[in-house]
């Protein structure tokens, strides 16, 4: 080859753009993919010169197990639950972290770091009200059981989870002792009893959306509801106000299913969301506890409070146990659907 030409192709191919590696996060969609982008994919993008490709589901394992199974794996960042991740990391459908380049593990949420999952965030299943719409603020379990001093319908998330929880404590279970009883037939019975006395009452939700929705029609009294959603309310001048008492608080976890063509890259971005900044600014925009603990003193004074992580609220909070959940929960859901099927 002619040197002039050699120099001139190599001269081209210094200047030609570098294609950017693309990498597909997974997420639950709506207003906390819209934030997502805002604090998370924009600036990780930018920084690394990596192209997200922003995708939602709505938490079906199957979808991940038929993508590892089949080695088609096309997703490379997905966020689940926390009982779902140690299913799933048991089942080998997720990649194991390096836990090195997270550092010091005591800087976070106690259980923010596992083998095969990062915690995102912190949320809670919370009761929660149209104050215009009650002369009363109920307290806890006990008043949503109420129905002669809160008259009317309440909504419940169609499932076991939660609703088993929130039934035993409406009926005195202390709050560190509830896993322990609905781990025995009597402690399961007790509460399906529990919801016995209030199912005709009982309007089922199963989006994310719908409690507020219900509330604002004046379908219900009160219901359960994802406490960002109750802070995206209030944020809209909704008059919304959640209870504390009794709340059960998880963590959401970022994971890379087994199989991923981008595990590098992924690895780092969930490094770059767990930092405070980062985190400090998902928590005031979406409403949802940060898990990494120095976010909590760069919050706006006003808006931690709100926060289902704030030190007063969360001592209220009952944490959900993921073992317990991976250990009986198919068995409890199939009771549930048994139970809901049989009518009023």
């Amino acid at each position: 080859m002619d040197k002039h030409l050699a120099s001139l192709t190599l001269a081209l191919a210094m200047c030609a753009p570098v294609s950017a590696e693309e990498m597909t996060v997974i997420s639950y969609g709506g207003v906390s993919k819209d934030v997502q982008t805002e604090i998370f994919y924009k600036p990780f993008e930018t920084a690394h010169q990596a192209k997200i490709i922003a995708g939602e589901y709505n938490g079906e394992m199957a979808r991940i197990k038929a993508m590892v199974d089949t080695k088609s794996v096309n997703w490379d960042v997905v966020q689940v639950e926390s009982d779902k991740l140690v299913r799933g990391c048991d089942e080998g459908l997720f990649e194991p972290l390096d836990q090195n380049q997270f550092g010091d593990a005591q800087a976070f949420v106690p259980e923010t770091l596992s083998e095969c999952g990062a915690g995102l965030l912190v949320w809670s299943m919370t009761l929660s009200y149209n104050a215009n719409a009650l002369k009363e603020a109920p307290q806890g379990w006990a008043d949503f059981w109420d129905l002669e001093k809160f008259p009317g319908k309440r909504a419940l998330q169609r499932g076991a989870k939660f609703t088993l929880e929130a039934a035993l404590i409406a009926d005195g279970v202390p709050r560190e002792n509830v896993y322990e009883v609905l781990a025995t037939s009597e402690g399961v019975d007790r509460a399906f009893a529990k919801l016995d006395k209030i199912k005709p009452a009982i309007q089922w939700w199963e989006a994310g959306a719908q409690p507020m929705q219900y509330l604002a029609a004046g379908d219900v009294v009160m219901t359960t509801a994802f406490n960002g959603r109750i802070f995206a309310a209030q944020a809209s001048g909704a008059p919304i106000k959640p209870v504390w008492g009794g709340s059960i608080h998880a963590i959401d976890y970022w994971a890379i299913p087994k199989g991923s063509k981008h595990k590098a890259l992924a690895q780092t971005f969930i490094v770059s969301t767990l930092q405070p900044q980062a985190q400090k600014l998902h928590a005031e925009k979406l409403g949802y506890g940060a898990v990494n603990l120095q976010a909590a003193g760069l919050l706006d004074a006003s808006v931690a409070p709100r926060l289902n992580t704030f030190p007063a609220n969360i001592k209220q909070s009952l944490a959900f146990n993921n073992e317990f959940w991976v250990d009986h929960g198919e068995d409890l859901e199939v009771r549930f659907n048994a139970w809901l099927a049989k009518g009023n």
